[in-house]
Order: C-alpha cells, then sequence, then structure tokens
C-alpha cells in the first residue's frame, strides 16, 4: 500500500517535536534582544492550525492516493530508478518546481486562495507562523505533483524530497536573520520569504520557491526587500479571529456570500475562479486605509491568559502523542482525538476574544466528554494520549469551575458595594 502523499512523511513526524522547541528558543531569544515577535494569541492560533491541519493527514482524506497509485501503475513512463542517485536529485528538484506553480496558483485563483489563505492570515512573522497550515490543502494541493508520478518518480522518493521541502520551509518564518548575501539569489531564506508574507501593495504575490527562489526569477515573480519599506503582516481582508475553523473557512464563506449577492450570472461563477483580489462590482466593500497597519488583538484578562496557555500545553501535548502513535490508533479514535482538538482550540480561541461565555462553554464540552468517555468507551484509555485527554479535560472542569466561582464572588462583592 504505498500511501503517496505530499505532507506524509516520518520526516515530518520527526521534525514536529524539534519545530515546538525551536519556537520556545525563538520566543526567549527575542525577548533577550529586545525584540520579541511573538504574541499569545496570535501563536497559540498558529499552533492549533497546524495541529488540526495534521489530522486530514493521518486520515488520508481525499483521493490523492488513490489516483498516484493509479499513475504509477498504470501510466508511468518509469523514467526514473530509485537505485540512481540522480533519481533523488532530479526528483528534488522537480518538487520545488511543482510546488512554486501550485503556490503560485494558489495565489492567483480565488478557490484555491481559499485554501491556501489561512497560512498568510498570521499579523506576526515568526516560527509559529510555519505551522499556520491549511486543513483543506488535500482538495486540489495532490493535481500540481501528478506530473512526477508521470514520468516515474518513485513513490517512497517522492515522499522523501516532500518531506525535506516542507521540513526546510519552518525556518525561514522568521525576523531575526537579515540578508544571507549570494544564498539569496539560490535559496528562499528569511529575508525574501517575509515579502512573500507582507500585504504591502509592493510586495504582495511573491517569492513562491519552497527551498530554492531560482524560480521566481525564471518566471518573474522574484521581488527583494526594500530598504524604506518595512513588510506589514496579514492578508488584504483579516481575518479579526483566533477561530481555527473560521480561518479554515473564511474565503469560502466570501466567495459564497458573493455569488448569492451579486445580481449578474456571469459573476456568480467568476467570483469561484477569478483573480485572488477581485469581487463582482455590487460587493465591494470599502476599507479604512487606516486598518491596515491595525493589528486584531482583543484585551483579555490575565485569567484568559493562563488559562489559554495551559490549554495549548495540553493540547500539543495530546497531539503530539497521537502524532507519533498514529500507526495504534484506529480511524474512529483519530476522528475522535481530532473533533476534540478542534473543540477545545476554537473554544480557547472564542475564549482570547474575551468572550467570558467560552468558558461555560468548554466546562460544559469537557464534562460531556469525561460522561461519554466513561459511558461508551470510545478510545482506547491504556494509550497515553488518552490518559493526558482526560486530564486536560479533567483540569478544564476544576479550573474553569473554579475561576467561575470567583468570579461570581468578585461580581457580589461589586453589586454590595
Amino acid at each position: 500500500n504505498m500511501e503517496v502523499l505530499t505532507d506524509k512523511s516520518i520526516i515530518i513526524t520527526l521534525a514536529v517535536p524539534a519545530f515546538f522547541v525551536l519556537i520556545i528558543i525563538e520566543y526567549f531569544y527575542g525577548i533577550f534582544i529586545g525584540k520579541n515577535t511573538y504574541r499569545l494569541n496570535d501563536t497559540l492560533t498558529s499552533i492549533s492550525l497546524g495541529m488540526i491541519s495534521r489530522f486530514p493527514v493521518m486520515l488520508n482524506l481525499g483521493v490523492q492516493s488513490v489516483i498516484f497509485i493509479y499513475i504509477s501503475k498504470y501510466l508511468s513512463l518509469d523514467l526514473l530508478s530509485v537505485k540512481n542517485p540522480l533519481t533523488w536529485i532530479i526528483a528534488f528538484l522537480l518538487y520545488d518546481l511543482s510546488y512554486y506553480w501550485m503556490h503560485r496558483m494558489h495565489h492567483e485563483i480565488k478557490i484555491l486562495w481559499a485554501t491556501h489563505s489561512v497560512h498568510h492570515h498570521g499579523e506576526d512573522f515568526n516560527l509559529a507562523t510555519a505551522l499556520r497550515q491549511t486543513s483543506t490543502g488535500w482538495l486540489w494541493k495532490w493535481i500540481f505533483y501528478t506530473p512526477m508520478m508521470l514520468i516515474g518518480v518513485p513513490g517512497e522518493v517522492f515522499v522523501t524530497v516532500a518531506g525535506i521541502n516542507l521540513v526546510y520551509q519552518f525556518w525561514v518564518h522568521t525576523e531575526h536573520i537579515g540578508h544571507l548575501g549570494f544564498l539569496e539569489k539560490i535559496f528562499i531564506t528569511p529575508m525574501n520569504h517575509r515579502i512573500h508574507h507582507a500585504k504591502n501593495k509592493e510586495y504582495i504575490d511573491a517569492n513562491y520557491g519552497g527551498v530554492f527562489v531560482i524560480w521566481d526569477r525564471m518566471f518573474g515573480t522574484y521581488t527583494p526587500q526594500r530598504k524604506d519599506l518595512k513588510p506589514v503582516y496579514g492578508t488584504a481582508t483579516p481575518l479579526n479571529s483566533w477561530n481555527p475553523i473560521w480561518a479554515n473557512f473564511q474565503v469560502f464563506s466570501i466567495m459564497l456570500k458573493d455569488s448569492i449577492k451579486t445580481k449578474s450570472w456571469k459573476d456568480k461563477i467568476k467570483v469561484w475562479f477569478a483573480e485572488t483580489y477581485w469581487r463582482p462590482d455590487d460587493c465591494v466593500e470599502e476599507k479604512n486605509p487606516k486598518d491596515f497597519y491595525k493589528k486584531f488583538n482583543p484585551k483579555i484578562s490575565s485569567d484568559i491568559k493562563l488559562f489559554s496557555v495551559t490549554q495549548i500545553l495540553f493540547t500539543t501535548t495530546v497531539f503530539n502523542l497521537v502524532f507519533i502513535n498514529a500507526s495504534l490508533l484506529s480511524t474512529y479514535e483519530i476522528v475522535l482525538f481530532g473533533i476534540s482538538l478542534v473543540a477545545l482550540a476554537s473554544l480557547t480561541g472564542f475564549l482570547m476574544q474575551g468572550r467570558k461565555i467560552a468558558y461555560h462553554l468548554i466546562l460544559g464540552f469537557s464534562v460531556i466528554s469525561i460522561i461519554g468517555i466513561y459511558i461508551y468507551d470510545p478510545i482506547n484509555m491504556t494509550l497515553i494520549a488518552s490518559k493526558f485527554l482526560l486530564a486536560q479535560l479533567s483540569c478544564n472542569i476544576l479550573t474553569v469551575t473554579g475561576i467561575l466561582f470567583f468570579q461570581s464572588l468578585s461580581n457580589n462583592k461589586v453589586v454590595k458595594a
């Protein structure tokens, strides 16, 4: 069974724990030099989105595997042998070239941008931003790699170079590394990738390569950073939310609304396949130029900050245990862990927007989940991941109950005063 997935590789499995360690190191380094590039809310959302994005991979969603296996068996030209060292070099270059065109098209065609925009919502630029990945990319990302299957890139070679390519892209999401000399002419680096994430009109839609920037230079999409123009990160239409579900469906929602609202039947279709910035004339909304530099940053109390950090520590631990031991879990168990992660991440995001009702929702979800676990026994409780999830739900009940109790006491004191 050849599970040929563009981002399913043992290399990624091994790299994920290292990613979290490097994020912590970058955070403390930023504080040490007086240039902290992290905000709690933006970082926790990026990490949540990264974890959620792995579940479609673990569940092998989509038709990619079936099509790649069919091409390999019946349509492949078998031009490349796994035993030939040149195969690995050719495959690595071909993968990055395919990635360039996949990435570029996802910035130029709206329905593709709908799946990719998740990665660009972040209004900070740091290593955590690299984890801000889509959960819907499996729908059509694979199409751009089918030529590699047709010429005969072996499955194991494909998965390996895909893993290396994706892991390479992690380190370029930082503001702490400046110009790297001649390397800027060949490779994607932190400096030229910062331009890719900028929403300034002078920088937008540039530097699409994964490992090599030579494709951008060849096809006219390379843009260097200007000394007089600092990149402003985020998307032209800001997300203004810490909800990972909304992050994955915001652009789909806009397209659907425009398709319903516009009176032109032609535009009802065009809205899905037009350039990413295009909207029907009767759907265009005026934007305040002052909002361009604003970051979404609702003020929240210390208890929410502390609770949110606790949630992400628990959730990250559970996720890594599930991710590393996915082969030991049934599809049903992976789905249940996924639902738990999405629910808790979404409710925590809601809480970070200052919505105190989220405490009650988290309490309700945790109580119902624990009752469900003990009555129906849906997951293997001998697994460490299951025990950590149970511990998280139990801590949620105790912590939230305590927070709500003390809040009610303080409210009573205010009323009496």
